[in-house]
């Protein structure tokens, strides 16, 4: 098999084998972090522990990855870019790559004893659900090609629909191994709360193009981040709830993530209006064709 014959397989070009700048673009963004982690553990300063830094590091951008490679139907219905559906795959399998690469900085901090891994992740429940998102994200990655698409039909879309549990453990799992500092845990759950809402809104037949719409789920994103804010300290820590729920409301101290969800959710929803009202000037004084 020459280079030119696979050609259309290379991330950075279109079905047709040719070059696009925006896949490009995304597939150099998907593969920075790895490149940074990978480089600093080669060539940076010698600790003491010297994958925990980018242990954790892979496992954040695992989720990060896994709830953009969730955005994009929705932005697509949002602003009718349909462009962007072609890079859901890509990102989808960076996302079981950094979950990969997470799981093999953990077997080199363990000096690579396999067994030890095994027990460890057998014991260990925070181990154990990181591990099973882990095997469901193989299970989609492996039947993401248009070959596995053909021969599943039907059944594809009902597999790859468990892409929405396997985020629900894999922040779970985010959860736990942060144990009391769950700010970025928190943030990524309320991102994934108003992905949620988008979907549920899709799925009621309402229009979530509409700026109101898009309002009104920023703000029960807002309100579900703090939920899950105030149950994990009550439920999971001797830290007291009811302050760490009250400092919502104090943005002169800190921006907790439930107003960050509620400003990302705004954000759209004022990028979606000025998109609409764009939509009704542009032909009043566009150009006539002669």
């Amino acid at each position: 098999m020459t280079l030119s014959s696979l050609a259309p397989y290379a991330p950075w070009t279109n079905r047709r084998g040719k070059l696009c700048p925006l896949r490009l673009a995304v597939f150099l963004c998907l593969l920075l972090p790895a490149v940074t982690l990978l480089s600093g553990l080669a060539f940076g300063p010698v600790q003491a522990e010297p994958y925990e830094a980018a242990l954790h590091a892979s496992g954040d951008w695992a989720v990060r990855f896994l709830l953009l490679s969730l955005a994009v139907t929705p932005l697509r219905r949002i602003f009718s870019w349909n462009r962007i559906a072609g890079l859901r795959r890509m990102i989808g399998l960076s996302v079981l790559a950094y979950a990969l690469l997470h799981l093999g900085l953990y077997a080199a901090q363990e000096q690579w004893n396999l067994l030890k891994v095994a027990s460890e992740i057998g014991q260990r429940i925070y181990l154990t659900i990181g591990f099973a998102a882990l095997l469901g994200l193989s299970a989609l990655g492996a039947t993401s090609f248009d070959t596995a698409i053909r021969k599943l039909g039907r059944n594809w879309q009902r597999l790859h629909s468990l892409v929405y549990g396997l985020g629900v453990l894999a922040l779970v799992h985010f959860f736990l191994q942060s144990k009391s500092d769950v700010t970025e845990p928190t943030l990524m759950a309320g991102l994934f709360v108003l992905l949620m809402l988008y979907r549920g809104a899709v799925k009621a037949g309402v229009d979530i193009s509409n700026p109101l719409v898009l309002a009104g789920g920023a703000v029960l994103a807002a309100l579900g981040t703090a939920g899950i804010e105030y149950a994990w300290y009550a439920l999971a820590t001797g830290i007291p709830a009811d302050r760490v729920f009250a400092a919502n409301f104090d943005i002169a101290t800190a921006i907790r993530p439930a107003v960050w969800v509620g400003l990302a959710g705004l954000g759209i929803a004022a990028a979606a209006l000025v998109q609409a009202v764009a939509g009704l000037v542009r032909p009043k004084f566009g150009l006539r064709r002669v």
